[in-house]
């Protein structure tokens, strides 16, 4: 299996399929700066490849699709004031529009942990697979950031507001809720993935996205409702006001073991990022296409860089580890109008 300019991508042609394979394991396949660039030049490879019918993207090792982008290196590039971090999320960014546009059957395959980054190098391709496995998540704000890779695209445009409790709570979906929000297509279990695999490697190169639709079809797992889709009704109250403050206030008066455990996640978060994320949404959510919110999230990730959520949320989720961050300001309440105008409008 051959290695690409960066050792964390391997790339194997299979049949009409070609494959491209995240190596990262022991780092939950989170990407680095090489990676990102690693896989957009087998991109472009495969495109003009014309033995190429699909392209297909996994993880290697047994717990992650992909975790998201390496934040330690994001965060020590903001320490030291590199460029390090504006380039990788630009580059980052130009990839999720590259796949998003890509003119091939692009599948990926969202076993296992699904974050961030992840989630952007798989829900923006034409073909979207989850499994029971899939534990998919843009918990961002619980690090003083917010969800990107065209999340405030993606996340507005779900059933109702569940793209809001999503992007808000940064809490875990499963297979079922995945396919129910529209971040995946279709369920299928985990130990038919290599089976699937030799099957999509057998397509005629005359392959479309409608032929692999049927395969999957073939392969489909139906599963029992996820938590989104049966507290939808409360997602869909609570989560539909325009401030945090009002949301807040919602879940407080609801009294059920659901609203009162979001109550909970929300107050562990980062307040000022609650609020540039739903600004975010709400945004998005008007905008007319996902480069117009790509570009609007680029504008925020260089305020955040000047922040000190970002680092404080580095630093107690991976740096030290004792998962007790101090926000600036640390009430919803103080966070005011001026103090999040800088993030779209710098």
């Amino acid at each position: 299996m051959p290695v690409t300019e960066d050792e964390h991508i391997l790339v194997e042609q299979r049949g009409s399929a070609g494959i491209i394979r995240l190596n990262r394991p022991r780092a939950l396949n989170s990407l680095t700066m090489g990676m990102i660039r690693a896989i957009s030049s087998v991109l472009d490879r495969y495109e003009r490849d014309p033995s190429i019918a699909t392209v297909l993207i996994v993880g290697e090792g047994e717990r992650a699709f992909c975790s998201g982008g390496d934040i330690r290196a994001l965060y020590g590039s903001g320490r030291s004031g590199t460029s390090y971090a504006q380039v990788f999320w630009r580059e980052e960014f130009d990839l999720t529009y590259r796949i998003a546009r890509y003119p091939k059957p692009y599948v990926a395959f969202m076993d296992g942990i699904t974050m961030g980054g992840g989630v952007g190098i798989s829900t923006h391709g034409k073909h979207r697979i989850a499994t029971e496995r899939t534990r998919l998540a843009m918990p961002e704000t619980g690090i003083g950031y917010f969800p990107d890779v065209g999340a405030s695209w993606f996340l507005p445009r779900m059933p109702g507001e569940a793209g809001t409790w999503i992007g808000l709570t940064g809490l875990e979906i499963n297979g079922a809720d995945a396919v129910y929000t529209g971040l995946a297509d279709v369920q299928i279990e985990s130990a038919r993935l290599p089976e699937l695999i030799d099957r999509l490697a057998e397509l005629p190169l005359s392959t479309s996205s409608g032929s692999c639709d049927l395969l999957f079809r073939q392969f489909s797992l139906s599963a029992l409702p996820g938590p989104v889709e049966r507290h939808r009704e409360l997602i869909d109250r609570a989560f539909s006001f325009d401030t945090v403050e009002e949301i807040l206030l919602e879940l407080e008066t609801e009294g059920s073991d659901f609203a009162a455990e979001t109550v909970r996640i929300l107050s562990s978060r980062s307040p000022k990022s609650l609020k540039v994320t739903l600004r975010l949404l709400r945004e998005g959510a008007r905008s007319g296409s996902l480069l117009e919110c790509l570009k609007r999230e680029l504008v925020a990730c260089g305020q955040v860089l000047k922040e000190p959520d970002f680092y404080e949320g580095v630093r107690a989720a991976v740096v030290d580890k004792d998962r007790n961050p101090k926000w600036t300001p640390d009430d919803i309440r103080d966070v005011t109008e001026e103090m999040i105008v800088p993030f779209f409008h710098p």
